[in-house]
């Protein structure tokens, strides 16, 4: 059972999260202006795309997806507020037109774009909490957005009634040909991490692969190189542990935990693979930045940051402490300079925003030998929780695509969905 300490945090979020949702303004403040960071050789600008801002955003997760399947990047991404899942598709002439994909959806905070049936399209699956604060009741859900063409998708309730999800990726554990679900459920002291075999299309079978509270992310890799895609998952409150769970490719796994904090407040915040030394074995990019704990006003600590647990090889890791950042969230690695190595970029959503020079978005340049250099490619606007990045329009540079997530005041230099793009020379223009 979590500790009096863990119950206080977790009531406390509650509290914090429910004061924003009475809080919703109807207004539409003027968009963030673009931000850059001259001092660094890295430098981006933003646009807003999609929708506009209207009271305080809560965009749980977005994920780079080409929906339509017209070559063309698009994005999806959850509303935890609005209990929306929309679409922001690019047009040919590299705008952005946002639309309405399914509303009532239960506070979703995770989406995952998967061709679940195997009829050639994209639908997507999406991990649903349906109470946002700590809450015992069985009340999460996966629901499915199945694509019948055309741009119309039609829910399908694959998993109900359960500890609350927070997460949900799809895979094919057990080489049978379909698609398969690890899922995460946070819970509150009842969470799981499980494995839902697909026996048939959109149906399927769960196993539980263990009882902990927390989990925040599942991650899908071949991690010990035997040819089988593993899981690894990230547990938060008072665990702050990663778990990984071998599979043998038959869909049995066995379990074991790969890193652990002694820290009760370490604050874990997510996960992510990544091939950050490019060796040819995936590793895991983590952050611990929840600013909520055991005091009343939620913000930065000291221990916060981004980390990198190396695969060594036979299901081995080492862990590397890449940089701090206060309320550090949403770790992806990729190339942002022309070195050639993998960098690694990082939002903050709990950070001393009476500080004009707190940092929003970071980059963490890999300058090699477990060595990072920080740059800051962002202080506006703040309170910043999601990211995407990649080569969004072709133009060879990667892109960054970030989403807003106003909790808790200052409800000041807000955003939604952010496209940030490096300057164009003066020569290009």
């Amino acid at each position: 059972m979590p500790s009096n300490r863990t119950d206080n945090r977790l009531l406390l979020l509650g509290a914090c999260l429910l004061i924003a949702s009475l809080l919703v303004s109807c207004s539409a403040p003027k968009p963030p202006p673009s931000a850059t960071a001259p001092s660094s050789s890295i430098e981006y600008a933003s646009t807003p795309i999609g929708g506009p801002v209207q009271g305080q955003p809560w965009i749980a997760h977005l994920k780079a997806t080409d929906l339509d399947q017209d070559g063309l990047t698009d994005f999806v991404a959850c509303d935890a507020k609005l209990n929306t899942v929309f679409w922001i598709r690019q047009t040919k002439d590299k705008q952005y037109k946002e639309t309405l994909l399914a509303s009532d959806m239960r506070t979703p905070v995770h989406i995952e774009p998967a061709d679940i049936d195997g009829d050639g399209d994209t639908d997507l699956l999406v991990a649903c909490m349906s109470f946002i604060f700590p809450n015992n009741d069985k009340i999460g859900a996966i629901i499915a957005l199945k694509n019948t063409g055309q741009g119309v998708f039609r829910k399908r309730v694959l998993l109900d009634q359960v500890a609350r999800v927070s997460d949900v990726r799809a895979a094919d554990f057990n080489h049978d040909g379909r698609l398969d679900l690890a899922v995460g459920q946070f819970g509150y002291d009842q969470g799981e991490i499980r494995w839902m075999k697909q026996t048939a299309p959109w149906e399927f079978e769960s196993e539980t692969l263990l009882r902990l509270s927390g989990a925040i992310n599942v991650c899908v890799a071949d991690f010990n190189q035997d040819g089988h895609l593993d899981i690894a998952a990230q547990v938060s409150q008072q665990w702050e542990e990663i778990h990984l769970f071998e599979n043998d490719g038959q869909g049995t796994f066995t379990s074991r935990a790969i890193w652990g904090s002694t820290n009760e407040d370490y604050a874990s915040a997510g996960m992510t693979t990544c091939d950050l030394n490019q060796d040819g074995l995936p590793d895991l990019l983590f952050s611990n930045g929840d600013g909520f704990g055991p005091n009343p006003v939620p913000g930065p600590r000291p221990w916060h940051g981004v980390q990198w647990l190396e695969n060594l090889g036979g299901g081995q890791f080492q862990y590397h402490r890449i940089g701090d950042l206060p309320g550090a969230y949403s770790p992806k690695a990729a190339g942002f300079d022309t070195d050639g190595d993998l960098d690694v970029i990082a939002v903050s959503n709990f950070n001393n925003w009476a500080n004009p020079k707190a940092e929003s978005l970071v980059c963490f340049e890999n300058l090699n030998e477990n060595r990072f250099q920080r740059h800051t490619l962002a202080n506006n606007p703040i309170q910043l929780l999601t990211l995407e990045i990649g080569d969004f329009d072709n133009s060879g540079d990667l892109d960054i695509v970030s989403g807003g997530f106003h909790a808790y005041p200052p409800y000041e230099r807000m955003s939604r969905i952010l496209l940030w793009k490096k300057p164009l020379l003066k020569n290009e223009r």
